[in-house]
């Protein structure tokens, strides 16, 4: 197999793994345990937690001690065991601590996956810049195949072809098991998770490239001299925005298959398309960020990179308040809509954010400062995104098992509504066509 086609694998099984379940694991915790809001919103946060700090010591780690690839995949089988474990537990509390054990070994390996492919790419007199992107949007494809298999193989009445058969293979896992079918999305996780582990051994060897300094102090070593950059307004407004984004960023992976799972409760919408294959239509949403991937260099020519990022938040407006009013029937173009504008929401403010990041801070911490970019959106954002929005739910919009779920998209809209507003008054940026050269590096 060639170099290009073995890292097109590892993208495509590196977001598959995190695919099968991420979209599903709220249906799982409100139907299938009846979990609350605030149970299920922290062991969500989990995912926050651990991008505090993880990815910042597996990077020295695989700087300075054991080659990329062993480290990227004795993770990923680690991964894999800790979530063949989730489907015994019956403790919310306790499942905290296991998808916490499952997302200290994960989140890392989103970063190491990437090195792992510089590194190779580069070794191999590969142009990086032109041939990585052709890759990476291999994960996509990855996550949304995932989320599709969960799907029919988790369906009470799988599909057709299936039934040919005789048996669907979700049942016969669930057989197996003994667990109920909305478990099957952590089997086939971990099974991939395994495989993909031991995959990574076999990859060209990526060694420690000592690229920390014997005489760097443990704050450096830790990226966290990007710190400084919070005594510049220009860019400690930026990475205050990027955390109350980074709140609404992981909104709709946590509740929206809930949500389309929860019209089965109306008589009307109970055999619904919507209903029963939930995880295919959130899916449009990651085809969706393939899609504006290749739009973003014309955006940010035309526009800005300002504009662009402002674009990303009246898009997550329109992806709550869509979602605030659609429903399986007359309502389906709205859902299908705000699973399309999802790709300019996530996308947009991701990638010119990092691009902010490469052209206003000095190439001595440019590293450092783009860790920093991904601790506030993916890291305290995140965490605290979940943490709160699963007690405002319990709160606020919910009686008994019933969830008022216009209430908390009409929230998440106004919330997004009022930060791109605060955004468009006090962020000043003015737009340099150079800036768009960087994209990529």
């Amino acid at each position: 197999m060639g170099i290009k086609f073995r890292l097109t694998l590892m993208s495509f099984l590196q977001f598959f793994v995190w695919g099968a379940w991420l979209i599903t694991i709220g249906t799982y915790c409100f139907n299938a345990k009846g979990w609350t809001g605030a149970e299920f919103g922290a062991i969500f946060s989990t995912l926050g937690l651990s991008s505090l700090f993880m990815p910042a010591l597996t990077g020295i780690i695989a700087d300075k001690w054991l080659n990329a690839e062993k480290l990227y995949g004795v993770l990923h089988i680690l991964y894999g065991l800790t979530l063949l474990y989730v489907p015994q537990v019956n403790d919310p509390n306790i499942l905290y601590y296991v998808i916490f054990g499952a997302m200290i070994c994960y989140m890392p390996t989103i970063s190491l996956s990437n090195s792992i492919a510089y590194t190779i790419l580069k070794n191999n007199k590969f142009d990086v810049i032109k041939v990585f992107p052709p890759i990476r949007v291999w994960g996509t494809i990855g996550f949304i195949v995932a989320m599709w298999i969960t799907n029919i193989f988790s369906s009470p009445t799988p599909p057709q072809i299936f039934k040919s058969f005789g048996l669907s293979i979700g049942t016969a896992i669930s057989n197996v098991s003994g667990n109920p079918i909305y478990a099957n999305q952590f089997y086939i996780a971990a099974f991939v998770a395994i495989l993909l582990g031991i995959y990574a051994f076999t990859l060209p060897k990526c060694p420690p490239q000592k690229s920390i300094s014997k005489d760097a102090t443990f704050v450096e070593q830790l990226g966290l001299n990007a710190f400084k950059l919070f005594s510049s307004y220009k860019m400690g407004l930026f990475f205050v925005f990027s955390m109350f984004l980074g709140g609404a960023l992981q909104l709709t992976n946590m509740y929206g298959d809930a949500y389309l799972n929860d019209f089965a409760k109306i008589a009307e919408y109970k055999d619904s398309f919507v209903v029963e294959y939930s995880t295919i239509i959130m899916s449009i949403s990651q085809v969706s960020e393939t899609l504006f991937i290749l739009a973003i260099p014309f955006f940010l020519r035309r526009f800005g990179i300002k504009q662009v990022m402002l674009f990303s938040m009246i898009a997550w407006v329109l992806r709550f308040g869509l979602f605030a009013y659609g429903d399986p029937v007359d309502g389906l173009w709205m859902i299908i809509l705000s699973c399309i504008v999802y790709g300019m929401a996530f996308d947009f403010f991701n990638i010119s954010g990092s691009l902010f990041v490469e052209t206003t801070t000095d190439s001595t911490i440019r590293s450092s400062a783009q860790g920093m970019f991904m601790m506030m959106t993916n890291g305290v954002g995140a965490y605290l995104g979940s943490k709160i929005s699963g007690f405002a739910i319990d709160e606020y919009f919910t009686q008994g098992d019933i969830k008022d779920w216009h209430g908390i998209w009409l929230s998440f809209a106004i919330y997004s509504l009022i930060i791109a507003i605060a955004f468009a008054i006090l962020f000043k940026h003015k737009h340099d066509p150079k800036d768009v050269t960087n994209i990529g590096h």
